[in-house]
């Protein structure tokens, strides 16, 4: 619910804030004020299109901040969905700004939002109804959901969209084969003939880069060997080897042990280094003895490296990629060659699953048209009310091609306005007072199952007057009840209805228009009734009959509480 709207140098406002509440808020005032800026403000921050031109003059941007409060379940899953939450206490922050050179920026709760993200949240939070713009009533692709809602179908949707996700699946999963199938004979043989050539090959783990090591210490055996030698002789091979030397000096400190612990554990700690040397000379003689230049094994290596270069150009850098290659072109294979008894059994499981979503689909069809029965009779008493007594609603359920996300049936909504006609889709309904009391009647009827807690009505009393303007105002008042209605009207009628009356007023002031807005007491709303019903004077006479309007309006919707 709208709380909070706080309008800054917008067309002809330079400043003005508006609290709301529950119930029905009538805004009124002259021609021209600049009610309508209200309205396009509230747009404005819920993300639709911005434009520089709303800038009032001389101004460098316009802003608008909104503060909503008792927020649905689909509104707060939303602001989830996108990364944001309510306020601490529950509220909503959105702000809107418009800068002299046509950049706008949004924010919620102070982080910064997309436009488009505002506008799906912004759909949750309030409907706006125009004569011809703004109606999701008008769109037969809303027809379903509103007969869902109406029918109270959640639990059938829910059950009919788990059948239709898994039988898509099965679908995707079936074409994918059948795809495949086609291509088969040619990948079957692509992949036999790299299997075979890998397996020809008879790869090890860790291969090429073992006979790498190998071929280097073949090519590098003269200098490899001069400098073992030469290690070697350092380490064990001469009198003053370092084996020899440090024997001694192990020996020398042993012998003086005796005198004190600090020599003898020296002594120990050479010993260790002694029987180290030793296992290192040992490894660099059998080393030593391998370097004996072969140039049979180095041609053999060099012809197994040139089997893994040709190798590695299809399959992989390294002989364990090429070995992962090879299990996955293996999976390919097998799959391939298995994708017929698998179509099979996918086509026999599709058909179960289909059967299911058949029903699960019959089920959602046989309650839409119960709930189209109950849904045309409510309408048209709603509309006999509200004086069009020759009116005929229909919603047609009528098959769709196939199974869609919304089931196997397509919706629309039709009326005939006079006696004679046939209904027509209620999208080509010409007149605007008689679209205005349709779009009336079914939301009064679809109230229930409407989440969005602010409606708008922008000019519903367009094309109407008197009698009907009366019932028009008293179907608003109804339809207040549990949620927030804003209307914008011309008819002191409509306007007597209000719980808040809100005066939009346009004054002068040091050569510059200025928009005010005031919320009425029962003298002003008094006054305000007396001047839309007669003119440029307000007489006594007017006031009383403006008085007398208030009274019988407080008493038609006393009388149906």
């Amino acid at each position: 619910m709208l709380t909070r709207l706080e309008i800054e140098n917008v067309a002809v406002i330079e400043r003005t804030e508006i609290s709301f509440g529950a119930g029905l808020h009538v805004l009124t005032g002259e021609t021209g004020a600049g009610k309508s800026i209200i309205i396009d403000s509230i747009e404005l921050v819920l993300g639709e299109r911005a434009s520089r031109d709303m800038i009032r003059t001389g101004a460098q941007c316009a802003r608008v901040f909104a503060e909503f409060s008792d927020l649905s379940p689909e509104t707060v899953a939303l602001l989830s969905e996108f990364g944001y939450e309510p306020e601490s206490d529950g509220t909503l922050l959105i702000s809107r700004e418009v800068q002299a050179d046509g950049r706008s920026s949004a924010r919620i709760g102070g982080r910064p939002v997309s436009a488009s993200a505002l506008r799906d949240i912004g759909r949750s939070l309030i409907t706006i109804h125009g004569q011809h713009n703004n109606q999701s009533l008008l769109s037969p692709d809303t027809h379903v959901r509103y007969l869902d809602a109406f029918a109270k179908n959640g639990e059938l949707l829910e059950s009919y969209a788990e059948s239709y996700r898994e039988v898509s699946k099965l679908r995707f999963e079936l074409a994918r084969l059948q795809s495949a199938e086609k291509e088969k004979e040619g990948r079957i043989d692509y992949l036999t003939y790299q299997i075979e050539e890998i397996e020809r090959a008879q790869v090890e783990p860790g291969e090429d880069e073992a006979l790498a090591e190998r071929r280097s210490m073949l090519v590098n055996a003269e200098r490899i060997s001069a400098a073992a030698e030469s290690a070697y002789d350092a380490l064990y091979g001469r009198e003053d080897s370092a084996q020899t030397l440090l024997s001694q000096s192990a020996a020398d400190l042993e012998g003086i042990g005796r005198y004190t612990q600090r020599f003898s554990g020296l002594a120990e700690r050479l010993r260790g280094l002694q029987y180290e040397l030793e296992d290192c000379v040992s490894e660099l003689r059998e080393l030593k003895d391998e370097l004996e230049f072969d140039p049979g094994l180095l041609e053999q290596i060099e012809r197994r490296l040139d089997v893994f270069y040709r190798l590695k150009r299809k399959y992989g850098s390294s002989a364990d990629e090429i070995l992962a290659y090879l299990e996955k072109a293996r999976g390919e294979l097998a799959e391939i060659e298995l994708a017929g008894e698998r179509a099979e059994r996918l086509a026999g499981e599709l058909k179960e699953k289909t059967a299911v979503l058949s029903e699960r689909a019959a089920a959602l069809t046989e309650s839409r048209r119960r709930a189209a029965e109950r849904l045309c009779g409510e309408v048209m008493e709603e509309l006999r009310f509200l004086d069009m007594p020759g009116a005929r609603f229909e919603a047609a359920v009528e098959p769709a091609e196939g199974f869609t996300a919304q089931g196997a049936d397509k919706v629309e909504f039709y009326i005939s306005t006079n006696i004679g006609e046939d209904p027509k889709p209620l999208a080509r309904v010409a007149s605007g007072g008689e679209l205005s009391r349709i779009m009336l009647g079914i939301k009064n009827v679809l109230a229930e199952g409407e989440s969005v807690a602010t409606l708008i009505f922008d000019e519903i009393d367009a094309g109407v007057s008197g009698r009907a303007a009366q019932k028009i105002g008293l179907k608003l008042k109804q339809l207040s009840r549990g949620r927030q209605i804003v209307c914008v009207t011309h008819l002191a009628q409509i306007a007597a209805f209000a719980d808040r009356h809100l005066l939009i007023s346009k004054g002068e002031r040091g050569g510059r228009t200025y928009t005010g807005v005031t919320d009425l007491d029962r003298q002003g709303r008094e006054r305000e009734l007396a001047r839309i019903m007669g003119g440029i004077d307000v007489t006594d006479t007017m006031l009383r009959t403006a008085a007398e309007l208030l009274d019988t309006s407080d008493a038609l919707v006393n009388a149906r509480t």
